[in-house]
Formats: structure tokens, sequence, C-alpha cells
């Protein structure tokens, strides 16, 4: 096996780090302005720096319910009810103007002390509902404010609704179906950085993820609540995309940045095919390439919780062993259960031209034998040669219409050029295609796990790999590495590198490992279909979001309703 060095790039993510010193230091301002409110209502001024208590004590000062303490728990609507309490101690000093509220609930470490000790406020109460009636306008804000802390509790901590927007998991899950992910069901994660605008993701509606919903002045540790059971083989899982912690802004999750450093390096590395110089190791291009994007594009990097979220299906927990074996999974040496629903390409010969360019007969397709009009490919001008996706039951089907001829399932074997032939011809002359095959450079991207030359796993043909377990020690080696580095790295935050041969962690030389957390494989139903764990690798525990519960709406975004737009027979469906 060839020699591996390390080329990608680490984020910078503690969570330990200076936004905890800095939060500190706001909460005591607001601390400093509670100690003279406190006084101002014959309270001893120190309890305002008492944990918990102090929070007790400032809703009586405010008259709000003491139930409020228990909004104040959870992460991320803790903020909001931070703001709310801010804007009403302004208001019982007396200051209520539409400035004052905003000051105090967006900057309330330094209006509130701004208050008590520059402006010599006065303790005056809170408005006398009986005197002066709420306005339209006021109604409507406490209104949305409580929708807003009770829908954010509701998401962060039960449910949260979902969207299917590709066919990885076809036909279990539909691109259009709205579902719900339970929480609680692998118990729900506290947020990583709860400084974020309420319902959006990682990046602000309409900003094409330009411009990040979230702020990393307070970023937090790992923690899960306890839930109603662990990760089992074949549930349905929502995930934080493990290799989406570095993003490009335009094209986002699209692509991973260790994939766009392979394919720079391979452009890199034809210039000089053209160009007739040396050709270096590919070590040497994937070193250009990743100073050339870090100099050239924008990049971002994400913390866990605000990751892209995808949803595939947990085939391996910690511990087992997985291979993949002329299309058909094994798990444990054994093979695995097969969802019902699960699809694979084959490749289909008909007797006589069929044109799937006509609306009618990409329509019959589709209704048939559920092939989306984005899935129908031909592969020859004759117009006899197709690939489709299929379940069993579609392809039996298939195979009894008159006009077919042959369906075979499409099979990626462990030599195949199907990249170089279908996609680099393209871009890349004939002759950099063969020097490429007379190398035995099989895939020059590596888009298959471990993603290194090293290793010619595919997505028919991959594996063995054991998933790696808490608590478990793995031997390292130069050729295993490329396995464990991510997990070592970056999802364990140690600090890796190489000498020579010699592997060296947190400054020590290393020949093995113990893992610190949990991992699991996805793989998605749609096998030729899916980028997963046979892409990107292992999902660490930390980035488990919740479990598939029900299907509520299902949207077919290729029809128009008069052919069946809304699923009917979907809504309200259990996923499983």
């Amino acid at each position: 096996m060839q020699k591996y060095e390390l080329q990608y790039f680490r984020p910078e993510f503690n969570p330990v780090s200076m936004s905890f010193i800095i939060t500190a230091l706001l909460l005591l301002f607001i601390f400093i302005a509670l100690y003279k409110v406190f006084e101002m209502k014959d309270i001893p001024g120190w309890y305002a720096f008492i944990p918990i208590y102090n929070l007790v004590v400032w809703l009586r000062v405010i008259e709000k319910p003491w139930w409020w303490i228990f909004l104040l728990i959870f992460p991320g609507p803790n903020v909001v009810m931070l703001m709310i309490m801010g804007t009403n101690t302004a208001t019982v000093l007396g200051y209520r103007s539409p400035l004052d509220v905003f000051l105090s609930g967006f900057f309330p470490f330094a209006y509130l002390p701004y208050l008590v000790y520059a402006k010599n406020a006065e303790y005056i109460g809170p408005i006398d509902r009986n005197k002066i009636k709420k306005t339209s306008a006021q109604g409507w804000r406490d209104a949305a404010l409580f929708a807003i802390v009770a829908a954010g509790i509701i998401r962060t901590y039960t449910f949260e609704a979902f969207t299917i927007p590709t066919g990885s998991m076809e036909k279990t899950m539909l691109i259009g179906d709205y579902l719900f992910v339970s929480k609680m069901s692998y118990g729900a994660k506290m947020p990583q950085t709860p400084l974020a605008l309420p319902f959006a993701h990682h990046s602000i509606p309409g900003t094409n993820g330009k411009i990040p919903a979230y702020l990393k002045w307070l970023e937090l540790p790992f923690f899960r609540l306890p839930g109603f059971g662990n990760v089992e083989r074949n549930d349905i899982m929502v995930f934080n995309y493990p290799a989406g912690d570095t993003v490009d802004v335009e094209y986002q999750a699209d692509k991973s940045f260790e994939q766009m450093i392979r394919e720079e390096a391979l452009r890199l590395k034809y210039n000089d095919f053209k160009r007739q110089n040396a050709i270096q190791p590919d070590e040497v291009y994937q070193k250009k390439a990743k100073e050339t994007l870090l100099n050239t594009r924008s990049f971002t990097v994400r913390p866990v919780d605000k990751r892209e979220h995808y949803i595939k299906r947990c085939v391996g927990i910690p511990g087992d062993r997985i291979e993949v074996k002329h299309g058909v999974l094994y798990v444990n040496d054994k093979e695995a259960d097969r969802p019902d629903l699960v699809q694979y390409n084959y490749i289909v010969k008909t007797k006589n031209r069929m044109n799937v360019q006509s609306e009618r007969t990409a329509l019959w397709l589709k209704q048939e034998y559920g092939i989306n009009f984005q899935d129908q490919h031909q592969l020859n001008a004759e117009g006899t040669l197709f690939l489709f996706p299929l379940t069993d039951e579609a392809k039996t089907r298939l195979e009894q219409d008159g006009n077919i001829a042959e369906v075979r399932q499409y099979e990626n074997p462990e030599d195949d050029f199907s990249f170089i032939t279908k996609v680099m011809t393209r871009e890349y002359s004939s002759d950099f295609i063969n020097y490429l095959k007379s190398n035995g450079d099989f895939d020059p991207t590596h888009p298959y796990f471990p993603n290194t030359a090293s290793y010619t796993w595919n997505e028919d043909n991959f594996g063995p790999v054991t998933i790696p377990k808490a608590g478990v020690t793995v031997e390292l080696t130069p050729d295993n590495l490329p396995i464990y580095h991510r997990i070592i790295d970056n999802y364990e935050e140690n600090d890796l590198s190489i000498s020579g041969d010699e592997i060296i962690i947190n400054g020590k030389p290393a020949t093995s490992y113990t893992f610190k957390m949990n991992y699991y494989w996805l793989m998605g139903d749609n096998r030729h279909n899916s980028a997963d764990s046979r892409f990107w690798g292992f999902v660490p525990e930390n980035h488990v979001v919740g479990k598939a519960a029900f299907v509520w709406l299902s949207i077919d975004p290729e029809l128009g309703f008069s052919d069946g737009r809304l699923r009917w027979n979907r809504m309200f469906r259990l996923v499983h």
C-alpha cells in the first residue's frame, strides 16, 4: 500500500474555549446590575451572585411566574427567555420605549448596568395592566415570543419536521416526503451553539447558505439527554453530515472539503501531464490543491449541530463488521436483512426502441415502476439500453413486459473504470485516461471511503471494516490509518501527525488508539444512488439527531396535481 499522509483541513472547534469566558463575563455584568436592582426591593444585593437562586429572585423582582425558571433550563429557548427577562427588568425600572425594549433585550449585559449605574434608574414596578391595556402590537409580540419559546423547546427536545430532498432512501422514503423525527428515541442533544436564529438551521433563509444563522460566542460541549432506547440496526436515522464541517460557501455541502482537494489535485496532475512535466506523487498535488483552495475560495467551518442533516438507514452499530460483496451487504459475516423497498440500479435491454424523452413513456415508467424522471437514463443512441433503479417487485414486473430483452443488476466491479470513461472523457484527454489506467489508478478522485489510493473499494465491493466502539483499542499502522485518521484527529479532537512511518498523537508516538465514542454505519436504501458511509465513513454518536417517526405529508415534485402530486396513501404513515 502507498504511504498515507494527512491532507485535509482540521476545523478549529473547541467548545471549552474563550466562548465560556466571554459568556461568563457577559452574565457577570447582568448580575452586577441585578445587585443594585435587588437592593431597590430591599433584597440583599449579593443574592444576585448565587447560581440558580438569583434567577428565582430575578423573576420575583420583575413579578413573573416562578415556573419560568424551567424554561431557562433548555439551551436555545433559554436565550429568548433571558432576552424577555432583560426587557422586563428595564420595564420595572421605568424604561419602556421601543428603543429600551430593543437594547435591554439584545444587549442586557451593557444596557442594564448603564440604567442602574449611569442613569441612576429607580424601581417603579411592572406596568399595571388594570390601568394600561396592552396594545394590539404588544399582544402579538408577547404571543409570538411565547410561541417561539414553546416551539423551540418542542423542536429541539421532542420532534422536529424534516423534508426528504433526494432519492437516496427510495423507495422507503420518497423525494417530497415531509416527516417528523423523534429526538426522544435516542435522547435529545443539547444545542452546542444555542445563540441561533429560531427555526433556522445553519443559514439565514434566503441567503443561499452564505449568512450563518448562529453565533459562536457560546459553544457548549456535547451532551445527550436520556432517551427511550439506543440506535439499533435498520433504524432510519437523521444525523449531521460528518464530512460537512468545512463547507465551501458556494457549493455548501454538495462536496466535502476533502473531495474538492482531490478533484483539484487531479486537475493539477493533468496540467503537468499536458505540459509534459514530471508527474509528482499524489501527496504533492494534494498539498498544492489545498493551498490553492484556501487562497481562492471562501470556506466556513460549522459546529456539529449546524452541519447539514442527512437521513439514511443504520446498517451497522458499534463493533459490527461491515462488508459489501457484489452489491450484497454483510454484517458480521452474515447477509444482512434486506429492506422491503430497497433499490438497485439495473441495466435494461429492450427489443425495440423506447423513447424515454417522450412525456408519455416517462410518465408510464414512473407510474408503473416507480422510476423518477431524473432516474430514467438512456445509455445508447439506439434507445435500447437503459439504467433504471428498481425494487425487487418492480424488477419482476418489468421483466414480464413483452419489449424487455434483459434486466440485470448493475455492479461496480473492483477494477471498474466507469468514472474515468463516463465522466472524465469530457474533461480530460484520452492519453491522460490511458496513463491513469496503466498505473492502476481506478478512480483518481477516490470518492469511496477511506478516500485514498491505498483502498480500491467501491459501492458494490467494499470492506471489510469494523465499526469503532467506545473503549475498544485498535492497532494503528500506516496502512490502516486512513480508516481512523478522521476519528482521531477531527471527531475526537486529538493532534494527529505522521513523521516518516511513525504515527504521532498529541506529541507522542502511537501504535494503538482507544476510541472515546461509538460510531455507526449508514447506507441509503437506494443502494446505487446514495452518498452514505461508503463515501465518507463512520457517523459519530454526537452527530446522531433522531429517529424517523412518521410521514405527515408527501408531495411528488415531478408531477402536477392532476397526475397525483399529492401522495394520499403516504400521509400519516409510520416509517420503518
